[in-house]
């Protein structure tokens, strides 16, 4: 007898302690969501999934969301069968997106998440899908993500029984840029925001492809990167006191690339005067040639091993280009060489053109509400100007009222060596979601975050992160690899 009391005892306790399942996976496909279909929800056992054979069993829901009549967006939501941290991560794009970021979804699920991503409303990596559908357009732009968002909790809601008790979103390039999107349009839709390198659009590919590509004497072969960077990195290294392969802060640098000239015939290991030129146009800032204003920040010494995104040629990066021939010229045909940093440049900047950039530094909305914005940026980044997230930073900081009031909200990190999202000769891996789960779930705010670099793989540095604009002071002894003899400090 005592044995048939204990055993349903036992059952209830294991049931309280992992909360029943509301609904299961498969009934999440009768599920009705406004201007949206399920299209299918199945339970994925544990390391079956495809390509990610370490993911823990899951229920797979797919979905179609339709917000416009041209709309046609896709999106996926991941929801752990077990395990479940009670959270859920959203997670962002690169580039034109047109593709669900499988990858970054994984990661979010062995963390005990739920998680989402979408291909903001069309298929492939380009920007064609603009022309001649505004729409769709939008739906890149802002509102793909913040749909996805809301449908994406009321599957959560269905499949647990209850809501996310927080909800993150983790993005890096086209994904920092979502992210300080959402904040700025949809404050309430996140709790905590990891926003890197937002890549928010310029002319950039055109001043790099206007430095290298249009003149064929002012062409840098790739094979050159190398010797100016190593050149920039000797110039600048030591400039912080430390002698260790990286340049702590570029903007202190007064690298000259003339250095390397040719003292007779071009070769492998100098420059032209030519090219000479087009480096000194790469680290400028471009300008109006009329008025001499700077228009928008360039790239900085540190970022050349990188530089065949955009200058390898025969065009300019597509990212941009497309920008220019999709959204802006409307012309599938529009040569990049008749670009004017004039005119062409102002139109560009018209409102209509730019509905993707998160530029507003207002987010008082998304802060008051206990919303936490985690920024990053690798000082190499070959992608997207690092100059330009310190000045978005500072406009964020101006508006809060200055660094102290600012620093319960947002939190700025740069990465010295670091290429686009990651990457690069200095330490690039580091704790994002960790440093921001403990600031929004306990008030810690990150005073500093370790990065590591792997080589062989193997860990073989160590630095603090810090933030800006502190930077990673060394105490004078000890190892320069070990994150431990350094402190964060004003610089």
């Amino acid at each position: 007898m005592t044995i048939r009391i204990i055993g349903p005892v036992l059952a209830a306790l294991s049931c309280m302690s992992v909360p029943a399942l509301a609904a299961p996976c498969d009934q999440l496909a009768a599920l009705a969501l406004k201007d949206a279909t399920v299209t299918s929800a199945t339970l994925v056992t544990a390391g079956s999934f495809e390509t990610f054979k370490n993911l823990p069993a899951f229920c797979r829901v797919a979905a179609t969301l339709k917000p416009s009549s041209d709309s046609d967006i896709k999106v996926e939501v991941w929801l752990p069968a077990t395990g479940w941290n009670g959270k859920f991560q959203a997670v962002g794009n690169g580039g034109w997106a047109g593709v669900i970021s499988y990858s970054a979804m994984a990661e979010a699920l062995r963390a005990g998440y739920a998680t989402a991503s979408t291909d903001t409303g069309h298929v492939g990596g380009r920007g064609t899908f603009a022309l001649g559908h505004p729409e769709k357009l939008t739906d890149f732009a802002w509102r793909s993500e913040h749909e996805m968002t809301v449908k994406a909790k009321q599957v959560i809601s269905n499949f647990y029984g209850s809501a996310p008790r927080l909800s993150y979103w983790n993005g890096c390039s086209t994904g920092g840029r979502q992210g300080l999107k959402e904040a700025q349009m949809f404050p309430d839709d996140y709790d905590g925001i990891i926003a890197g390198a937002p890549a928010n659009r310029t002319a950039i590919s055109l001043w790099i492809a206007d430095a290298v590509l249009k003149d064929p004497a002012r062409y840098i072969p790739p094979s050159k990167y190398p010797i100016i960077h190593q050149a920039a990195v000797a110039a600048c290294d030591a400039r912080d006191g430390v002698k260790d392969g990286l340049i702590d802060d570029p903007r202190q640098c007064s690298f000259d690339p003339a250095v390397l000239a040719c003292k007779g015939d071009d070769g492998p290991s100098c420059l032209t005067a030519p090219q000479i030129a087009a480096v000194k146009q790469i680290y400028s800032p471009a300008r109006n040639p009329r008025t001499g204003k700077e228009l928008f920040s360039s790239f900085v010494p540190g970022t050349e091993l990188g530089w065949g995104v955009q200058a390898a040629g025969p065009e300019p990066a597509n990212n941009i280009y497309d920008q220019y021939k999709y959204v802006v010229f409307k012309d599938p045909n529009w040569d990049w060489k008749t670009f004017n940093f004039d005119s062409d440049v102002e139109r560009g900047n018209r409102p209509e053109n730019l509905i993707m950039n998160a530029t507003d530094p207002n987010m008082q909305a998304f802060f008051a509400h206990g919303g936490k914005l985690l920024l990053y940026h690798g000082w190499s980044d070959p992608q997207v100007p690092t100059l330009n997230t310190i000045k978005y930073y500072q406009s964020v900081v101006d508006v809060m009222g200055g660094p102290t009031k600012a620093s319960n909200s947002v939190r700025f990190f740069l990465e010295p060596g670091m290429g686009h999202c990651g990457g690069g000769e200095g330490p690039n891996v580091f704790d994002k979601m960790g440093a921001l789960e403990q600031w929004v779930e306990h008030g810690k705010a990150p005073d500093a975050m370790v990065a590591s670099h792997v080589k062989d793989g193997k860990v073989d540095r160590t630095r603090p992160l810090c933030p800006y604009p502190q930077v990673a002071k060394y105490k004078g002894t000890g190892s320069i690899d070990d994150a431990a003899n350094f402190a964060c400090a004003a610089p």
